[in-house]
C-alpha cells in the first residue's frame, strides 16, 4: 500500500530502551499525534516536504458552545430549495465549503527566500459568531504550517488563525474573519447512517484548480477501525468508509448527507494497486465534541497514566518467557518500560517490566489497543489495570489525571 504525507514525522527525543530494542511507543505525555501511514493516503495535496508538527498558536476564545448547538445555531446556508437533489444541495453548502493552503519557507528561483503552499486540502465553516468564522479540516492539512490561507467560495481569500489541533483524530480547527463569510453548514447525526445510504463529497482535489468539486457515492460501511501511525504513537481511527471518488486534496472537506448535512469530514483512502472506493472520513458523532475543545482550550484534554510501553510483538520469546515468567498462553499485551516520576502509574505502584494485558478486565492486545482504552476514560476515572509481575498476576488501582 502507498503513502502521501506532505509533512516529515518530527525527530524522536532519544531515551535508553531495554537491551533488545531500539524503537518503543511512548504515552508519558498522553498526547498521540502526527502524519497517517499504513497504507493509506492522507487526502493533501502536497507541493514539497516540510517541517515537524509546530505548536498550536492559539488565542483566547469565547466559552464555546456545546457540539449539539453548532447545528442548530448555525447559520442556514440559503433557503432550502424545494427539493433535495445533488446539485440542490451543491448550491446551497457550497459557500461553507473553502479551500485551505499550507504555506511554508521556501525559496524561489532567484534564491530568495519566499512563502510558498507546501500542501493544500478543505475545509468546512461550521460556525460564525460576531466577527469570527471558525472551521474544521484535517491536522495533516496544517501541520507544520508557518501560514495558512483560505479561499472562500466566491475566490477571496483570507489568512487564518491557528485555533487548535488534535492529531490523534486528525482534526484542527481554524478561525478566519467573518467579513466575507456567508454561511455555516448544519452538521448531521452520524450515528444515524445506515450502510447504503446516498452521500456527496466536496472539496479540492488535485489542488485549488479542481475546487469544489462533486463526488457521489454511497455509506459503504459505518464503525470501521483503521490502523494510523502517528508522530508519537499508533493508533485506531474510528472512521465512516465510503465509495464516493476522494484523492489527495480531498482532506478536510465534507462528506454530506441528503439532507443537506455534514456527517463526516474525509480524510483517508486506501492506496493500493487493484483497489477502488475504499475511503474514509471522520464521522460527525466525533468531529464535533473535539470541535468543541479545540474551541474551548485549543487542545483535546485526555487522561494521562504515565507510562511507556513495548509491545509484544517486539519482544523476543526468550525474554518473554525467562526474564519476565510469563505462561506460554500470554502473548498479547504491552510491557512496562519507564515510568514517569509521580504520574498516575507511579502512584498506583506500577514498575518497570509489569506486563499490562488488561484494563478494566478488558484484554488489550498491545500499546495501541491500551491507549484506545485509556483515552476512553476521563481524567479522574480510577481504572483497575492487570498485569504480569515476575510470572504473577497483579492488579493496580489508578487514578487517572488530566495530561500537564
Amino acid at each position: 500500500m502507498g503513502y502521501y504525507d506532505s509533512s516529515e514525522e518530527p525527530k524522536q527525543r532519544r531515551r535508553k530502551s531495554l537491551p533488545w530494542k531500539s524503537v518503543s511507543t511512548s504515552i508519558i505525555s498522553g498526547i498521540v499525534g502526527g502524519a497517517l501511514v499504513l497504507g493509506v493516503y492522507p487526502l493533501t495535496e502536497g507541493k514539497g516536504s516540510g517541517a515537524g508538527l509546530q505548536p498550536a498558536q492559539t488565542e483566547q476564545q469565547q466559552p464555546a458552545e456545546t457540539a449539539s448547538s453548532f447545528t442548530k445555531q448555525a447559520e442556514p446556508v440559503s433557503n432550502p430549495a424545494s427539493g433535495n437533489s445533488v446539485a440542490d444541495i451543491v448550491d446551497r453548502l457550497s459557500p461553507a465549503i473553502v479551500g485551505v493552503s499550507n504555506q511554508q519557507q521556501g525559496f524561489d528561483n532567484s534564491g530568495q527566500q519566499s512563502s510558498r503552499e507546501n500542501g493544500s486540502g478543505s475545509g468546512v465553516i461550521f460556525k460564525k459568531s460576531g466577527n469570527d468564522a471558525f472551521i474544521v479540516t484535517n491536522n495533516h492539512v496544517v501541520e507544520g504550517a508557518e501560514s495558512i490561507q483560505i479561499t472562500l467560495s466566491d475566490g477571496k481569500k483570507e489568512e487564518a488563525d491557528l485555533v487548535g489541533t488534535d492529531p490523534l483524530s486528525d482534526l484542527a480547527v481554524l478561525k478566519i474573519s467573518s467579513k466575507n463569510v456567508k454561511a455555516a453548514a448544519p452538521f448531521g447525526d452520524s450515528s444515524k447512517l445506515r450502510a447504503g445510504e446516498k452521500v456527496i463529497a466536496i472539496g479540492n482535489p488535485l489542488g485549488l484548480e479542481f475546487s469544489r468539486t462533486v463526488t457521489e457515492g454511497i455509506i459503504s460501511g459505518k464503525d470501521r477501525s483503521v490502523s494510523v501511525t502517528t508522530s508519537a504513537g499508533d493508533w485506531q481511527l474510528n472512521v465512516l468508509q465510503t465509495d464516493a471518488a476522494i484523492n489527495p486534496g480531498n482532506s478536510g472537506g465534507p462528506l454530506i448527507n441528503m439532507n443537506g448535512e455534514v456527517i463526516g469530514i474525509n480524510s483517508l483512502k486506501i492506496s493500493q494497486s487493484g483497489v477502488e472506493g475504499l475511503g474514509f472520513a471522520i464521522p460527525s458523532k466525533d468531529v464535533m465534541p473535539i470541535a468543541e475543545q479545540l474551541l474551548k482550550d485549543g487542545k483535546v484534554q485526555r487522561p494521562m497514566l504515565g507510562v511507556s510501553l513495548v509491545d509484544a510483538s517486539q519482544i523476543p520469546q526468550a525474554f518473554m518467557k525467562d526474564s519476565l515468567q510469563l505462561p506460554s498462553d500470554v502473548t498479547e499485551g504491552a510491557l512496562v518500560e519507564q515510568v514517569q516520576y509521580n504520574s498516575p502509574a507511579d502512584a498506583a505502584g506500577l514498575q518497570k517490566q509489569d506486563f499490562i494485558t488488561a484494563i478494566d478486565g478488558k484484554a488489550i492486545q498491545d500499546s495501541t489497543g491500551l491507549r484506545k482504552e485509556l483515552y476512553s476514560k476521563k481524567v479522574g476515572d480510577k481504572i483497575t489495570i492487570t498485569a504480569y509481575r515476575n510470572g504473577k498476576v497483579i492488579t493496580k488501582t489508578v487514578t487517572l489525571t488530566k495530561n500537564s
